[in-house]
């Protein structure tokens, strides 16, 4: 889109992309650029508004970002997170200095004044902090407008010049009523409205993909996932037959009978696809790899190879449709701020340079509950839609160390007896994502009157929105305990079960 209502300037907070998100759930359409976008970039998308993120930095550090001093002058509506906050509040004349101590959690957000920023929330709302320097005194101009037992100037606004600065981080999960605080801001002070939803995004993505393809052919790597099929989706919607090649690569590195269940789909979609058997190859270039990083450059680049050969095949075949997602990209590399690597994603960071075709990426934007949305509105089966998120290099990362035919064995029954003890209790949809991972660390038991020295499979099972923030899902003791018996029982070589109750952060979901 080229207008864009609300810009958001990235300062390197891992929850930057959740702001977008969680605007965008309001029908506001916002996109997200570094802190030094230039002021002729930003004046092009006509905002409405500027939201300055959070970040990890000082204002005071030999490094800190800065912003183009231009955009202050701009006149338009400003709120500042975190380290937005500190930002403004030196900009203005404001003092900020280092917190005696860190302030990271939960706190009550009590009302100094009464503002449109704060319209229908609860006086005493829960709301999420997490910074290290603190305002000590607000700017002339501004007044509290909120605090708590810890931040005696939570909230500030100088409601003349339309600034507002939050201490605490209104996107993410924990700050009880922070959506309505973004939609406030969004809606009251900045005047937006609400147009902005999966139906719109996908006739722009279908006439983008028209116009970036042209008469040219289309590459689709798919796995069965919802990310691929809903790529999928919607190049068949944008392109006649002939111009796209849909690539599905049995890697060995799928659940239990996955890679029949992905053939299937595709015939029920009446979407042409090509099935490659390179299970030996992958598994031969993975022998002897046991590092997290190694294993997913090594199948992210065996993918491409394997996609470049295949591309060799089709006349005209110029573009790779990838299904990569915001979450890809900020857990990689930020493309657009500063945010922190976290880990890198297969299929993020463009091609090689020896590649002969370019990337299509249509929902690179969008999270993953986008994505679910997206794919109803094209009319994809809601249990395809329902389906958990799976990692790009799959099986091969849910193996604490070298993945060979035997680990390969055990996640594979001891994932699918999983699956079929959630989908009987009525779980599976209850939690976003389960599975199980292979420990490689063996510990003793007793089967009948053996003594047995066997593997440990950890079931991991969390409760998210996005995947940016996740906590352990609180499933009842007697699922829990059919997994571990069935498991133990009937895959040979398990003799011990745990359960993962780490939450992210300062875990990740996938274990690699």
């Amino acid at each position: 889109m080229d207008v864009v209502p609300i810009v958001i300037l990235d300062f390197g907070s891992q929850y930057t992309q959740l702001i977008a998100r969680k605007l965008r759930e309001s029908g506001v359409y916002c996109e997200v650029f570094p802190f030094s976008e230039s002021i002729e970039e930003l004046k092009k998308r006509s905002p409405k508004g500027i939201i300055l993120s959070g970040g990890p930095a000082s204002v005071y550090a030999d490094d800190a970002y800065k912003l183009d001093e231009k955009i202050w002058d701009l006149g338009l509506p400003i709120l500042g997170i975190c380290y937005g906050m500190q930002l403004i509040t030196q900009h203005f004349g404001g003092e900020v200095i280092p917190a005696s101590h860190h302030e990271y959690g939960k706190a009550q957000l009590s009302f100094a004044s009464n503002s449109d920023i704060f319209r229908d929330i609860d006086d005493g709302s829960v709301v999420w902090m997490s910074h290290g320097d603190k305002v000590e005194h607000m700017p002339q101009g501004f007044e509290a407008i909120g605090f708590s037992e810890n931040s005696p100037f939570a909230a500030i606004a100088d409601t003349k010049r339309l600034v507002y600065a939050f201490q605490f981080h209104p996107e993410v999960h924990h700050s009880a009523q922070g959506v309505k605080m973004l939609k406030n801001f969004a809606k009251n002070i900045c005047e937006c409205e609400s147009t902005w939803n999966m139906g719109s995004f996908a006739k722009e993505k279908i006439a983008q993909i028209k116009e970036q393809i042209g008469g040219r052919v289309v590459l689709c790597g798919v796995s069965g996932g919802v990310d691929s099929s809903v790529v999928a989706a919607l190049l068949s919607q944008a392109l006649p037959p002939e111009q796209l090649v849909c690539v599905f690569v049995d890697q060995g590195l799928l659940r239990k009978n996955e890679a029949k269940q992905v053939q299937d789909m595709f015939k029920i979609l009446d979407i042409n696809l090509v099935t490659i058997d390179a299970r030996e190859l992958f598994l031969g270039k993975l022998k002897g790899v046991v590092d997290p990083e190694r294993k997913r450059k090594i199948i992210g680049e065996t993918f491409i190879e394997i996609f470049d050969k295949e591309a060799k095949k089709h006349k005209d075949a110029s573009f790779l449709a990838q299904g990569t997602l915001y979450t890809d990209v900020i857990e990689s590399v930020s493309v657009k701020g500063p945010s922190k690597t976290i880990k890198s994603h297969h299929n993020v960071g463009g091609l090689p340079e020896w590649m002969t075709f370019d990337l299509v990426e249509p929902l690179r934007e969008i999270f993953k509950d986008e994505v679910r949305k997206l794919g109803l509105e094209l009319g994809l089966p809601r249990d395809m839609i329902g389906r958990h998120p799976f990692p790009g290099p799959g099986l091969a990362i849910r193996i604490m160390g070298e993945v060979n035919e035997k680990s390969l064995h055990l996640v594979k029954e001891s994932d699918a007896i999983m699956q079929e003890e959630l989908k009987a209790s009525g779980y599976y949809d209850k939690v976003w994502q389960a599975f199980t991972v292979l420990l490689n660390v063996s510990s003793v038991g007793v089967m009948g009157d053996n003594r047995t020295y066997d593997n440990t499979v950890c079931v991991r099972m969390v409760e998210s929105v996005d995947g940016m923030t996740a906590t352990f899902a609180h499933v009842p003791h007697d699922v829990l305990e059919s997994i571990s018996r069935r498991i133990i029982n009937e895959v040979s070589g398990i003799n011990r079960v745990v359960y993962d109750i780490s939450s992210k952060p300062p875990a990740t979901i996938e274990w690699e």
